[in-house]
């Protein structure tokens, strides 16, 4: 079994690229399932990721293109 680590080193790529992108919330839900829990590391980094993104600080794009 996977450890929540995973899901800490995405949210932590969404926070350095500054872009929550459609590959990496696809990633992070399929780690979701595929443990079928959320550790308390896993929820305090998915919590940081929503208050970066509610700041303005992190924004939604639609693929990956966008990066640039």
């Amino acid at each position: 079994m996977k450890t929540g680590c995973s899901i800490r080193r995405l949210v932590e790529k969404a926070l350095d690229i500054k872009k929550l992108t459609p590959e990496i919330e696809n990633e992070i839900n399929s780690e979701l399932t595929q443990m079928g829990y959320i550790s308390d590391v896993d929820y305090e980094a998915l919590e940081l990721l929503m208050a970066e993104m509610d700041a303005g600080r992190i924004q939604l794009v639609p693929s990956v293109g966008w990066l640039s």
